[in-house]
């Protein structure tokens, strides 16, 4: 009688090397034999392939987490695995992260999520944490979480050498990268907050929305914004097609763009536009896209054009604050020209905080970061690839710094601005380089203005009195105007050839008429 086969646990390593011998067309019996594992147990880490994977790739690659021999799963797992992206992303750009920190993101997650349940962000719970995804002690006690100067070194000469074999000019040559947009933040010393934000009315911020840019090193060929929500249609889109929107949107739960997601982007957006771009420029349509090291985004064998023409190659882990283009200054420039881009709409309505923020839509988010990603300058844009692309920045024009600039005169303006005196140059910076929502960045809670919100049915025109205001003989309102105004923005949203700019002409009259009925309001007081 044959004795029972000693019980073998294998290591996250092992079921990786299990997965690759597998697509290699290994046997499951050989690898049975192999490992002295039962083939059941080779066909389950088949079966969880995907699984193993994404575990071993949000965990930090030089921790030694693929010795380990579990996954154990955290009782919220949304939570935990936009933790640890957020996680691997402070790294990457060299941010340090203590376990204080690190607690404290964790419960702001918790809430912005939604999440149902009684967490503590406890030190029990960090420690799990951090041994769920192999993360060493040094990384939790503040310790700077520097950029890999060698590896940066090392993948730009590869870099180099791989443009010269391939014969690819900078047309050819994109770079993409995602970060987060708190869209509804507004500076604390501006719009009376500074006095008022201690008022139970008064709270962060916390609808987000992601954003990725994409771009070639000549900054000449900018694709439209890839935008991600959490709503598959918000209720302001209303009748708008989505294909009409100044960006490419889509919708998911998690925090960071999700595989399928991505891949969806590449293969419908991103290939077509290169191609057509690249043929316009009389180039080869070949082409290839720089990436960070993110988990969430799917291999490189998986990411490419039908014909095998355009790429995808990763950047190195932990070199994303040394050479990621968009990551030098570029998405930081975008933020700006956004948060620059509301203040003006503020100061342009001229109504109260809580009016503002009232209208203020997700929809009108997405017009302004457009515009705001339309204004970066191809020499921005040329600068950020200098150390991946050394000699393509010589024609690129002076060093200055479009942000420092803007900063400088929002801040001169506002301080000549009823309300807003109090704000200075060092408020403004702090707001623009804001990376959550922290003290500069506030708004009002959905508490206030809720009386305006439920207006009975009577006082609302009827469609009679409505088209009696459009009559040209008759007074038209403010409100009527308004209305009108809202309806042809719906209009525009549901045609396919109508331009950018006339979108944006509706949307300035929009805040032209807003502005007029809050004059008329005051003088009525």
């Amino acid at each position: 009688m044959l004795g029972k086969r000693k019980r073998v646990v294998l290591t996250i390593k092992d079921k990786l090397d299990i997965i690759k011998k597998l697509e290699e067309g290994i046997s499951f019996k050989k690898l049975s034999l192999v490992y002295g594992i039962g083939e059941s147990t080779v066909r389950d880490i088949k079966k969880n392939k995907e699984r193993i994977i994404n575990y071993a790739n949000s965990s930090d690659p030089t921790s030694g987490a693929s010795k380990r021999k579990s996954m154990k799963s955290s009782t919220y797992e949304e939570l935990d695995r936009v933790m640890i992206e957020w996680f691997n992303q402070q790294k990457t750009n060299g941010i340090p992260v203590s376990g204080a920190i690190c607690a404290k993101q964790a419960k702001f997650f918790f809430d912005a999520l939604g999440m149902e349940g009684d967490f503590n962000a406890s030190s029990g719970w960090l420690t799990r944490f951090k041994q769920r995804h192999g993360i060493p002690k040094a990384a939790g006690k503040g310790t700077k979480l520097k950029g890999d100067e060698t590896a940066a070194s090392e993948f730009c000469g590869n870099f180099q050498e791989f443009v010269e074999r391939e014969n690819l000019q900078p047309e050819q040559i994109y770079g993409a990268d995602q970060t987060g947009l708190f869209w509804k933040c507004l500076p604390s010393r501006t719009f009376a907050l500074e006095t008022e934000r201690s008022a139970s009315g008064y709270r962060s911020s916390r609808e987000r929305i992601i954003i990725m840019c994409c771009a070639n090193a000549t900054g000449l060929h900018k694709l439209n914004l890839c935008v991600v929500g959490k709503a598959k249609k918000p209720r302001a889109f209303k009748g708008a097609d989505l294909s009409n929107l100044p960006v490419t949107y889509f919708s998911q739960k998690s925090a960071w763009i999700e595989h399928s997601v991505f891949r969806q982007w590449f293969e419908k957006y991103f290939v077509p536009q290169v191609q057509k771009h690249l043929k316009s420029k009389g180039l080869l349509e070949k082409a290839v896209l720089l990436l960070d090291f993110p988990p969430a985004h799917p291999n490189e064998e998986l990411l490419s054009s039908d014909d095998g023409r355009i790429i995808v190659k990763y950047l190195p882990p932990n070199v994303t604050s040394l050479i990621q283009p968009m990551s030098q200054g570029v998405l930081a420039t975008v933020k700006r020209y956004y948060r620059a881009g509301l203040l003006q709409k503020y100061m342009d309505e001229g109504i109260d905080p809580k009016m503002f923020w009232k209208n203020l839509t997700v929809l009108d988010a997405i017009y302004e970061v457009s515009r705001a990603w339309n204004m970066v300058k191809s020499s921005t844009i040329t600068k950020a690839w200098k150390k991946l692309f050394p000699g393509n920045e010589e024609n690129s024009g002076m060093n200055i710094d479009e942000g420092a600039i803007l900063a400088a005169n929002l801040a001169t303006v506002l301080q000549n601005t009823e309300d807003c005196e109090h704000v200075d140059l060092e408020n403004i910076d702090q707001w623009f380089d804001s990376g959550s929502n922290d003290a500069c960045c506030r708004v009002l809670s959905d508490s206030e203005g809720a009386e305006d919100q439920a207006k009975p049915a009577e006082h609302r025109p009827s469609s009679k009195t409505r088209k009696a205001e459009l009559n040209p003989e008759k007074h038209i309102s403010h409100k009527a105007a308004l209305e009108w105004t809202e309806n042809l923005l719906d209009y525009l949203e549901q045609q396919d050839d109508m331009l950018l700019s006339d979108k944006l002409v509706l949307r300035r009259l929009r805040t032209i008429i807003r502005r007029k009925q809050k004059i008329q309001i005051n003088k009525s007081h």
